[in-house]
């Protein structure tokens, strides 16, 4: 198997500011003006975008949300636990690998405006996903959670809020 060193350097991947590396690899050449976008977008998007993601064990993806639907494929690797937590409070896990007869899922499709994040399952390992986007990603329709925030909303879900995210300073 490939190493996640030799997949970072093959696929000219950087870090993301979620965690993990990524680059992308599509972006459509047809925008969508922003008056047939809902409206929370502040303006023209691409149609879609994708990426190449890859997180390495004891790396988290932290607790994100976007303005648009995500779609990550598995590639290659462990298979990742892609932690959700829908915005009324409710929590579930996805496990995206191949190992389909075991539950694993090849596609994991999270909704717009929920915060996920996500962990490899096993140590010394890494996963390789891609991630699609529609209309296409936009930095402006990221948001990295806060914890103080999401703790104050969901405090039920402590533990896994704490493990993937990190303090803001004041």
């Amino acid at each position: 198997m490939i190493s996640a060193e030799d997949w970072i350097r093959i696929l000219k991947l950087v870090p993301h500011p979620e965690g993990g590396f990524y680059r992308e690899v599509y972006r459509s050449s047809v925008s969508v003006p922003k008056r047939a976008l809902p409206a929370r977008f502040g303006g023209a998007r691409a149609l879609s975008s994708s990426i190449y993601f890859l997180l390495r064990s004891g790396e988290v993806s932290r607790f994100h949300r976007l303005k648009t639907d995500e779609i990550w494929h598995f590639y290659e690797g462990s298979p990742a636990l892609i932690h959700v937590i829908s915005s009324e409070g409710s929590y579930h896990c996805l496990l995206l690998g191949r190992n389909v007869r075991q539950g694993e899922l090849l596609q994991v499709i999270l909704p717009a405006r929920t915060w996920f994040g996500a962990e490899v399952v096993r140590s010394r390992s890494y996963t390789l996903a891609g991630c699609t986007v529609a209309p296409g990603f936009d930095f402006a329709d990221f948001e990295l959670a806060r914890r103080e925030d999401l703790l104050a909303c969901f405090p039920r879900r402590r533990a896994i809020i704490e493990r993937l995210t990190v303090p803001f300073p004041n």
